[in-house]
C-alpha cells in the first residue's frame, strides 16, 4: 500500500490527535481535499511505514543507495548533506556565487568555508563549468572534506559529474551536487546525464521543472554517511503527508510511460520552436532552459520587449541574454506563443 492509497482511504474513526482540523474543519474550503489528506504521524494508517516504502521505491527508480523525500525544498537537502559530511573545522568548498543555502550549510556544520570561482562567459553573461582538470586542481589546492557543485546552473550549464566523482573519490573528497534544476534528467536520454548515480549526494527540486508542488524535492545518497540523522536535525516531526504523497505521485508519473512521453514531447516541441526562431541565438547544455539573445538588443531590452509586446515573462535576465524556463507543465500551445518572436 502506497502513501497515495492510504491518504485516499476513508475512515470512520474519531481522531483525537493532531492536526486539530481532523480532516473535517476547512478554514480554507478551496483546499478541503488537502485537509482530508493531512493526517497525523501517529495515525492508525502507519504512514511512516508507507513513507519508507515510497522512498524505497524511489531508490529503485533512481538507482541510488537511498532517496529521501523533502518538503522544505532542495535547501533542506543541501543542509543535511553538509551536516552529514563536515564536522567542526573541516573544509567545505563552495562556489562563490552559489545559492545561499550552500554557505548556510557550512555555517550550521561549523565547517571552514572556502570559495571557488567559475569561468564567466561575457558573450552570454553567464557562468560556465569547471573542466575536470580545474576541478582536480581545486581539490589538490584546498584539500576539502566536501565540495558542492551546482549542475545544472540556472541557465542550464551542466558539469561532467561522472568524472568529477572519480576525481573526488581519488582525493577522498565528498561530492555534493546541487541538481535542483535537473529533476527531469534521470528520465530522458535526450537530456544531460543526471548526477544521481555518481555523486555522494544529489539534490533535486521537483517543483522547478518536474511538475511538483512548491517546495517538494528529493535527496539522493550513494555513500555510507549518516544522512538520516542529518535530516532529523533539520526536519519537523510533523511532516505534511499531502506533500509527501505528492512527491510519491510525482516520481511515479516521471517514471511511467506517460511521464516519459510527456518529457519527450516537451523536448520535441522546444526543438521545433528553436528551428523556427532563426533570428535568435540559443545557448546551453539543457534544451529545457531556453537561453536566448538577439543581436543588437541587451538581455534587459529583450526581456522588456517580451513582456510588454508579447506578454511573455522570462525566468531570468542579464545584460547579454534572457532565459525562459520550461518543464513538465509547458505544453505545445504555450511554446507556440514563442512563434511571435520571429517578428523581433
Amino acid at each position: 500500500m502506497s502513501l497515495i492509497s492510504i491518504l485516499k482511504k476513508k475512515s470512520n474513526k474519531l481522531f483525537f490527535t493532531t492536526p486539530s482540523h481532523s480532516g473535517k474543519f476547512f478554514i480554507l474550503h478551496k483546499f478541503y481535499q488537502w485537509y482530508k489528506a493531512d493526517i497525523s504521524e501517529v495515525d492508525f494508517y502507519n504512514p511512516e511505514e508507507r513513507l519508507k516504502e515510497a522512498e524505497e521505491y524511489a531508490t529503485k527508480v533512481y538507482g541510488t543507495k537511498s532517496s529521501h523525500f523533502l518538503t522544505n525544498g532542495s535547501t533542506s537537502g543541501i543542509l543535511a548533506s553538509v551536516l552529514a559530511s563536515c564536522n567542526l573545522g573541516e573544509k567545505l568548498l563552495i562556489w562563490s556565487n552559489a545559492h545561499p543555502c550552500h554557505r548556510n550549510a557550512g555555517i550550521l556544520s561549523k565547517a571552514e568555508i572556502l570559495e571557488y570561482d567559475l569561468p564567466f562567459n561575457n558573450e552570454w553573461g553567464i557562468y560556465e563549468k569547471l573542466s575536470v582538470e580545474d576541478f582536480e586542481n581545486l581539490l589538490i589546492k584546498n584539500k576539502p572534506k566536501a565540495i558542492i557543485i551546482t549542475s545544472p546552473t540556472y541557465e542550464g550549464i551542466v558539469s561532467d559529474v561522472e568524472n568529477f566523482a572519480k576525481v573526488a573519490k581519488e582525493h577522498n573528497v565528498i561530492l555534493i551536487v546541487d541538481e535542483a534544476h535537473g529533476a527531469l534528467y534521470p528520465f530522458s536520454e535526450n537530456l544531460p546525464e543526471s548526477a544521481v548515480k555518481y555523486a555522494d549526494f544529489t539534490i533535486q527540486s521537483l517543483h522547478k521543472t518536474a511538475g511538483g508542488l512548491n517546495p517538494t524535492a528529493i535527496l539522493h545518497s550513494n555513500c555510507d554517511l549518516d544522512i538520516k540523522n542529518a535530516l532529523k536535525l533539520i526536519s519537523t516531526t510533523s511532516p505534511s503527508y499531502p506533500m509527501l504523497m505528492s512527491i510519491e505521485a510525482n516520481i511515479r508519473f516521471l517514471a511511467s510511460k506517460k511521464g516519459k512521453k510527456k518529457i519527450e514531447e516537451l523536448i520535441s516541441n522546444i526543438k521545433e520552436i528553436r528551428n523556427q526562431l532563426k533570428n535568435l541565438d540559443f545557448y546551453g547544455d539543457d534544451i529545457t532552459k531556453i537561453l536566448i539573445k538577439k543581436n543588437g538588443l541587451s538581455g534587459y531590452k529583450l526581456s522588456e520587449i517580451l513582456y510588454n509586446k508579447f506578454n511573455i515573462e522570462d525566468e531570468k535576465t542579464n545584460e547579454q541574454s534572457t532565459m525562459l524556463l520550461t518543464g513538465i507543465g509547458t505544453n505545445e500551445e504555450k511554446l507556440k506563443k514563442l512563434e511571435y518572436l520571429k517578428n523581433l
